[in-house]
Parts: C-alpha cells; structure tokens; sequence
C-alpha cells in the first residue's frame, strides 16, 4: 500500500486562498489581527474512551434493548452518560463498521454492526469518534460508507477514514467554549486487506511524518488543540510496547501535538507525560462481549477500560498554547452478565478489585508525580 502523502496539504491550500489561514514560519498559533475582536476563550474538558467492539453478543443485546423491532446501544452505555456527557467535548473509538440498516449484522472476525450504534453515543454524550482502525475494511468501501452515512445522521464527527479523499484528507473539527479542536486519527493496519480500489486514501495509516505533517497543518488551519487518536501496540499487553514508546517520543518530540489516545490493545495501559504531553497508550475495550485471549483463555480484562478527561486551559498570553490543568481517568468495566458498562470511579461496589488493578496498570508508569488522578 502507497500511502505516503501529504494528506492535509489541499484542505490547508483551500483554506490559505479563501483567507481563512495563515502560514507561519513555527507552530505558534497564528497572530490575531489587531482589529478582530478577541474571542472568549475558557477551559474545557476534553474526555476520550476506547473501543467500540460490537460481538454477536452485544449486538444481540442492543436488539433486546430495542424491543426487538430495532438496536439501541444507549442503555448499554447508560452507566458512564453522566460521565460523557457533563464533559464540553466527549470522543470515543467506533472499532468497527456499519452494515445496511436491517442487516444481518455479524461480529468477530469480520464486524458488520448496526448503524444504530452511532445514535447509542451520541444519545450518551459522545460529540464525535475516531474511525480509523484494523477492521475499518472488514466490508470495504461500502463499509466505511454506511458507517460515516450513520454518524453524519446521528450528528458525530469524525475522522481516520473518508468516502472521498477530500473528507478522508480534513481532520474533524470541533468548536467548544471559543477554543477549536481538530481530531486526527490514524491505524497501523487494516488486517492486509488492501485499499478500495482507486481509494488509497480510504483508511489513515499510521506514518510519523505524515501524522506531524496533519497536526501542523491542522494547527495551521485555526486547531488551538490537537488529539491524535491512534490505534496501535500488541494486543493483550499492560504494557505499552517499544513502537509505541517510540512513536511517543517521536511525536510528541515535534510539539505540535497536545494529547494522544491510544486504542486496539483490549486491555488497560498506562498514560504518561511525555515530552511534556499526555500520552494515554491504550484505553481498553468499553463495549465488547466476552473476550478470549491469545492463549484461548477467557480473559476478563477485554472488558476493562479507562476513561481518559483532560482539562485544557487558555493560553495566559499571547504566543503561549493550551496547557493541560487538570489530568484525570475513570476506572469503567463492560459487565458480560448484564451486558452494562459500569464506572467504577463512580460505583465499584462489587468490583473493586477491578478497579484497584485498573488504577495500578494505569499509573504505571509514574503519571500520579505529573499530577494524573482518578475521576468519577
């Protein structure tokens, strides 16, 4: 797959001639013009969640929940909604395609979910997701079709996978409390199955250039705040491996990035400060059915997960980004009886054993000296 590319150069030239954007020499945000009235600005909560993983069971569930005439994720997801939806701007990781509205729908290995997820998170609170993922073309382009046709109903933004290049190309865009925030999102791989014809574009595929590249011009374009969703390490591992320690280091490196959410792992792992940013390597699976490991175990912790809520501040100058104020993550466990997420932060009756062992994996490696706390 060639895929090297410059994928936000044409949506930034668009841009640049309509007047909308400037080209500055680094990455500081542009310079106001002095007779353009100030915007307010003030602090908001950016909050991230994991994977979206709709197996045969869940699927099922969604469609009991629904009378048995449609799908309807929301109570699934009814015991983290206050969680999401007190944050100004909640993102989750739609792992998955859509199939046609009436299906059949199928689960693991080749997922065609119900469209009807996309109305389940944004019911909870959700205002957009990341898209780009391994299994992003499990039904090729008419799976990205359906999915992307589904969220734009349901009101989500989105990002990591296009139906034209020109949208593939643009980040998601998200306006709260006068600061803008552009949502990049990115996959190691799609399961070697390649591209749509004449669509190399279809699926963001993680290159480090490319990445730095889309966050400038992203920056560039008027984003005061870059979330970089990525799909990436080894999966069932606690730890974060080496590429992903070293892309850490590599992106963050360039300071053109103010946070990182990792999926795809299907376990907790750590988040850390790195090169002065948050770096969040796996959140976990939020909603999946009962997982088996690579050992062909059950393995409970498929349904555990972490809830990244980041507080961003306004720049206290002119010249200066938004910082980060406030770094929290809240325990949650997608319980398989009664097929409900759970905050654990809120509620651990029952499972704080759970919750203990989420909270060690997390702080692992030293996030409670940079101030990372655990949120309800």
């Amino acid at each position: 797959m060639a895929l090297h590319r410059r994928p936000y150069a044409a949506f930034l030239a668009a841009l640049l001639a309509a007047g909308c954007g400037q080209t500055p020499s680094d990455d500081r945000p542009p310079a106001r013009d002095k007779a353009a009235p100030a915007k307010k600005q003030a602090p908001f909560t950016l909050l991230a969640s994991g994977d979206v993983l709709p197996h045969d069971s869940v699927i099922q569930q969604a469609l009991a929940d629904g009378g048995g005439e449609t799908y309807d994720f929301a109570p699934m997801l009814a015991g983290v909604k206050p969680a999401v939806s007190r944050a100004d701007l909640a993102l989750c990781h739609m792992e998955t395609v859509y199939g046609p509205d009436g299906g059949p729908f199928t689960g693991y290995p080749y997922f065609k979910s119900p469209p009807q997820v996309a109305k389940g998170a944004a019911d909870t609170g959700y205002d957009g997701c990341s898209t780009a993922s391994n299994h992003s073309l499990d039904l090729g382009a008419e799976g990205i079709m359906n999915t992307l046709d589904a969220m734009d109903t349901a009101g989500l933004k989105h990002a990591g996978t296009g139906r034209s290049k020109k949208e593939a190309e643009s980040p998601a865009l998200l306006k709260v409390k006068g600061a803008k925030v552009a949502q990049l999102s990115y996959t190691y791989d799609t399961n070697d199955i390649p591209m749509p014809r004449g669509k190399p574009w279809a699926v963001n595929i993680t290159e480090p250039d490319r990445i730095i590249a889309d966050a400038r011009a992203a920056r560039r374009a008027g984003a005061d705040v870059v979330a970089v969703s990525i799909q990436w390490g080894t999966e069932w591992e606690e730890a974060p491996d080496r590429t992903q320690l070293r892309l850490a280091r590599e992106l963050t490196k360039a300071g053109v990035i103010d946070v990182i959410l990792g999926t795809h792992n299907h376990v907790p792992q750590a988040y850390e400060k790195v090169n002065g940013t948050w770096v969040v390597y796996g959140m976990g699976d939020q909603i999946a059915g009962s997982m088996t490991n690579y050992s062909g175990e059950s393995d409970p912790r498929g349904n555990w997960s972490s809830i990244a809520r980041f507080t961003f501040a306004p720049p206290r100058k002119g010249g200066e980004r938004w910082r980060v104020s406030k770094a929290e993550f809240v325990p949650q466990l997608m319980d398989t009886g009664s097929m409900r997420v759970r905050n654990l932060g809120a509620n651990p009756e029952g499972y704080e054993d759970v919750r203990d062992r989420i909270r060690e994996t997390v702080l692992s490696r030293g996030a409670a000296k940079d101030g990372l706390t655990m949120g309800k």
